[in-house]
This record gives C-alpha cells, sequence and structure tokens, in this order.
C-alpha cells in the first residue's frame, strides 16, 4: 500500500492510499475538539485502507461483517501501532520489550482497585539500556523486581507514587523501583487518575483509557457549544473570551473533581431575581480567589447564577419551569430543569455537569449538546459493479 496525501481537510482526520486492487481510496474520520492525538487514529484509518483492499482481492462482498469486526476490534492494536512507530524513532527498530503486553497491562492494572479505590500515580516504562541515566529514589534487587504482569501487586505499589511528584518505573517487564517523575528518557508513561488516564510518550498524550479501554478524548470539556453562543450574542470580544474562560474553568474543576454542577449563565441586560442564595453584592470571578470560590459554591445543591457582567449573583438557586415535551426523566433533575427554565427563559444558557454523563448546553428548551444516533443496517451486502456494468455497457 502507497500513502496517499492527506487532503488537510478542516474538521476531519483522513488517510489514503493505493493498492494494486483498488487505484484510489481516502478514509475520513470527524475531528473532534477532545481527541488526545490524532496519531492511533490514522493507523486505525490506515488499517482501514488495507482491509478494504484486501475484500477486493478475494472478490468478497463489499464491506462483510468479518472486515467490520476486523476494524472493530482494532483500537488496542492501533494505539500499539502508533506507540510503536514513535520509539522506532526515538530509540529504534530494536525493541526490547513487547508493547502489546505494556498496554495489556495498562489496561488491567487501570481497574483493578485497591481498598475499593481505582488506582492513582504514573507508571513508566524505560528502555533498560536507559536505566542508569535515572535518578532513583528507591530501587528493587534484580532477584526481587516484581512482574509488570503482577496487575495486583503494581496495582498496591502505586499507591506509594499516589499524589505525589514520583512514578513507578519499569522496563517493560519488571517494576525497577521508584523515581521522580521528570523523565528525560524516551518513555511510555500511564497516568492513572482514578476512573480513568492517559498514556504518553515523551509528555505528549497518545490517548486515554477508562473501563479497561483505550479512548480518543482528553477528558476535557470543550465548550464548542457555549462558544458559538457567545460568538452570536452581543458581547463585546474581550468579555465574551473572559466570560468563556471563567465558565471552562468552573466545568473543568467539576469534571475533575467528579461532582456535579449546575451553572446558569444570564445574557440579558438585567440579571434575573432566581430563587436561592443572594449576595449582598455581586463579586467579579475575573479575579482568581473569586473563581476558586465560585468552583466551590457549584458542588453545592442548586445552580450558580453567573451574569454576562462577569459577576456571581447567586448560588444554590432553583430553576423552575413549565412542562417541555422533550423531557426525560432517565436524565434526572438537572437535565429536565435545564430544559424547563431555558424555556421561560430564551435569554439564558444553562450548562450542566454530572460525574456519569458529558457536559450538557441548553437553550431555548433544547440540549444544544445531543447527539442524534445514526441508524445503520446491521450488515450491508454489495458487490461492486464492473465497469462495463456501471457504464450501462452491460
Amino acid at each position: 500500500m502507497v500513502p496517499e496525501k492527506d487532503l488537510g481537510l478542516s474538521g476531519v482526520i483522513s488517510y489514503g492510499g493505493t493498492t494494486g486492487n483498488i487505484f484510489y481510496q481516502m478514509w475520513f474520520a470527524e475531528y473532534h475538539p477532545d481527541v488526545a492525538s490524532t496519531g492511533p487514529i490514522e493507523r486505525w484509518l490506515e488499517n482501514a485502507v488495507c482491509v478494504l483492499s484486501h475484500d477486493f482481492a478475494i472478490d468478497d462482498a463489499f464491506y462483510t461483517s468479518t472486515s467490520k469486526l476486523v476494524l472493530k476490534e482494532y483500537a488496542s492494536y492501533a494505539v500499539r501501532d502508533y506507540i510503536m512507530d514513535e520509539l522506532n524513532l526515538l530509540i529504534g527498530w530494536d525493541m526490547p520489550y513487547m508493547v502489546s503486553n505494556v498496554l495489556e497491562a495498562v489496561l488491567e492494572i487501570s481497574k483493578t482497585p485497591e481498598e475499593g479505590q481505582l488506582p492513582e500515580g504514573k507508571l513508566a516504562i524505560v528502555e533498560s539500556s536507559k536505566l542508569s541515566n535515572i535518578k532513583f529514589l528507591m530501587k528493587f534487587p534484580p532477584y526481587d523486581q516484581p512482574l509488570l504482569t503482577n496487575t495486583k501487586h503494581v496495582r498496591k505499589l502505586l499507591t506509594a507514587v499516589r499524589h505525589s511528584q514520583t512514578a513507578l518505573i519499569s522496563d517493560g517487564k519488571h517494576i525497577v523501583g521508584i523515581a521522580p517523575e521528570i523523565i528525560h528518557s524516551p518513555a511510555i508513561v500511564a497516568d492513572f487518575r482514578g476512573s480513568y488516564g492517559f498514556l504518553l510518550i515523551n509528555r505528549k498524550v497518545v490517548c486515554s483509557f477508562a473501563e479497561g479501554k483505550f479512548l480518543a478524548t482528553n477528558h476535557r470539556a470543550t465548550l464548542v457549544e457555549f462558544e458559538e453562543i457567545l460568538v452570536e450574542s452581543d458581547l463585546d470580544s474581550d468579555t465574551r473570551d473572559d466570560l468563556l474562560s471563567i465558565i471552562f474553568h468552573i466545568v473543568q474543576e467539576a469534571t475533575e473533581k467528579q461532582h456535579g454542577a449546575c451553572i446558569v449563565v444570564d445574557l440579558g441586560s438585567n440579571p434575573l431575581n432566581l430563587s436561592g442564595q443572594h449576595l449582598d453584592e455581586p463579586f467579579p470571578l475575573n479575579k482568581k480567589e473569586n473563581l476558586e470560590l465560585a468552583c466551590r459554591l457549584s458542588m453545592l445543591d442548586g445552580a450558580i447564577h453567573i451574569g454576562k457582567d462577569l459577576h456571581l449573583h447567586a448560588f444554590s438557586c432553583m430553576l423552575d419551569g413549565l412542562v417541555v415535551p422533550n423531557e426525560d426523566r432517565s436524565r434526572g433533575a438537572r437535565f429536565n430543569s435545564a430544559l424547563r427554565f431555558t424555556r421561560k427563559h430564551p435569554e439564558v444558557v444553562v450548562i450542566t455537569v454530572s460525574a456519569d454523563r458529558p457536559v450538557s448546553v441548553f437553550q431555548n428548551e433544547i440540549e444544544i449538546t445531543a447527539r442524534v444516533p445514526l441508524n445503520t443496517p446491521l450488515s450491508t451486502f454489495y458487490k461492486a459493479p464492473t465497469i462495463e456494468e456501471w457504464l450501462g455497457l452491460k
């Protein structure tokens, strides 16, 4: 397969190639704002090019069920292939350990609890020839180094580097010791953060992982839809940027600390008088200490009320409103209250953060961030026509 030049289209990730069976093909994936790295996605698309060419080579049905299963299960291998490409550039072709074994161990450790808690801390895999460059705080003797595949033991050892500037160091087969997390040698680093984590190469994020699977998301709120609302508002550019920065900080704090939150962004000329805990004087959120206080207030029941003047006007606010047709009782009180309230107040945008769902943005009784499912058939069998049939010559 000979790779084709990337088309460089905005908003998509593309990869194409030429083979003996297909003269030209180009595959596309949507470029989401929260993508951690495009590398593994490009490797997945590269594999799709090869699989489709293989289908043509054996004269099989177009998009056979087998091919779809192969592509679906290729996600972990795409991460492996990308990491191997990067490591080959950094340390050469002679890999001292199996990257696939390392990735399997990371996924197993990520879902192994210890006293009811999922792992936190860093695990760095360094090439054995580079270990001499590391200043260890503690090192295990060669005859007593825990195996990386002994996930329960490694999970216990991670407790020693939790909430610290240190990391477990591995040569890809064993846990060698503990050292400062700043590693200058080429290394794969698994950053465990409880319910999720990140995989990095030389401090560059490759992907995230959660629930025993690799994911493309960077686990950061993007608020693209909210930014579009602000662009269409009558706010000047400086106020718009400051307001977006304030809301992003509050949302990010809520997602990282895994607590629910509800934010009412009042874009009206005169702030609403909401039912909640009012303040003697609204305080500005463009000061760091005030913004941190607003983050803590967002942990309380109810919503925090922020005006377009960049001030906090109230907290623990109750959102009322009339019943709307598109309510969903399975989504809970925040979701449905936001729908009702934005129907009653079109000048208001409500942003909700939930521990088990993505960030949602509401305006005019609509969840703007909602995704519409794409209905596709379970299987599609289609035999590609010959050139004579396509031209109507047969």
